[in-house]
């Protein structure tokens, strides 16, 4: 009898909501199709690929899997380790060892870039290896696929901030009236842009929002503020992490706090920058609000496209159709997706104002489920 090949799966780059029912959809078609003789698992990505510490998947019970894939940040452990010329002779020795023929790296565009190097290092020397990309990231950024898992998820927790930062701002009035809110997007602006569900009317929150793709006229910002501040009493902008000016990153006139493997820098952020010019301009207080990691680990903003993922691959919606359940699915070469990034197209920013259009509002609604609270005034 022909051995079976092992499977190895790994997580890497930040977590979304849906990592691990992602994680448990390759194990569970996996073991389904009895193609494989073990499947592992890599404790933190590439680390533990490197040094071997891998786990085998088939000794996790059911019941413990039900309840790792319901659960936020990524069960295995991720990271953010860029592959080296250092790392093959490791990695491709772990592979043979093993008897791994097939890699699948739960991630974004960085881990598709890993797992396109891996793939033509192991060709190079002979080893058979197959790598396969499933995507994954909040920041909804990758080529050929209409959305990522987790993006949805992660979507709806920014409408719901954004509603509810909007109306503490409200009700502070003088004391308190504008509030910057800093969402996550180092290189795209989906996650900030969704904040626009949350506006019903002019009064709402959002007033402006800041995405990388339409450079931030600073000017223009603040006098959109004020123009708020005046006419509804408070002021609430959404801005991007990396939101740019003619100059590059808000606020990284500086060195960065911190340059990752990949090459990407950490600054302290846009949203503190912009927070900082409205109270001068204004001789107000304005709140910088950053949630962080809760934007991709707050398991209650899970919504039931995100949770029902198995495998996922490319979406494609059908012409005409904007319901989720409508798009098809395939596959695209790891090079189309590798160290590239799928910025917002014009259709679906306002480059006059900064603001979204209504052909974004129609891409959006499917994908971060409903309803969303009603809310109401006195007056």
């Amino acid at each position: 009898m022909t051995k079976k090949p092992n499977l190895l799966t790994m997580q890497s780059g930040g977590p979304t909501p849906v990592i691990n029912r992602s994680l448990f959809g390759i194990v569970q078609e996996a073991f389904d199709s009895d193609a494989f003789g073990q499947v592992y698992g890599a404790v933190h990505g590439l680390e533990g690929l490197v040094d071997d510490r891998l786990e085998d998947l088939g000794k996790v019970s059911k019941a413990s899997w039900r309840r790792i894939a319901a659960s936020p940040g990524a069960a295995l452990g991720s990271t953010r380790r860029k592959l080296t010329t250092e790392d093959v002779g490791p990695v491709l020795k772990v592979l043979r060892r093993r008897g791994i023929e097939l890699l699948i790296i739960v991630g974004g565009n960085d881990s598709a870039a890993t797992g396109h190097a891996l793939a033509a290092a192991a060709a190079s020397a002979g080893v058979s290896l197959t790598v396969m990309n499933v995507p994954k990231t909040i920041d909804n950024d990758l080529m050929v696929t209409d959305h990522c898992p987790g993006y949805g998820s992660a979507a709806r927790f920014v409408v719901l901030a954004t509603m509810g930062s909007g109306r503490d701002a409200e009700a502070m009035g003088r004391a308190a009236p504008v509030t910057i809110l800093e969402v996550m997007g180092r290189d795209a602006g989906w996650l900030a842009a969704s904040s626009a569900l949350a506006r019903r009317d002019e009064r709402d929150a959002p007033h402006v929002i800041c995405v990388p793709e339409v450079p931030v006229d600073e000017d223009r910002f603040l006098d959109t503020v004020e123009d708020a501040c005046s006419r509804f009493g408070y002021a609430l902008a959404v801005v991007a992490e990396n939101a740019r000016g003619p100059d590059g990153v808000l606020g990284a006139q500086g060195e960065p706090l911190f340059v990752d493997d990949f090459g990407h820098p950490y600054f302290d952020g846009a949203g503190r920058y912009l927070a900082t010019a409205v109270a001068r301009r204004l001789r107000t207080r304005a709140r910088y609000e950053a949630p962080g990691t809760i934007q991709r680990s707050m398991a209650a903003c899970v919504y039931r496209t995100d949770a029902r993922t198995d495998v996922p691959r490319t979406a494609k919606r059908r012409p005409g159709r904007a319901a989720v359940r409508s798009c098809s699915t395939g596959v695209a070469p790891l090079a189309d997706v590798a160290d590239r990034v799928r910025t917002m197209p014009d259709e679906y920013l306002d480059r006059s104002t900064g603001f979204v259009t209504p052909e974004f509002l129609v891409y959006l609604r499917p994908l971060i489920g409903g309803p969303l609270p009603e809310f109401g005034r006195i007056g």
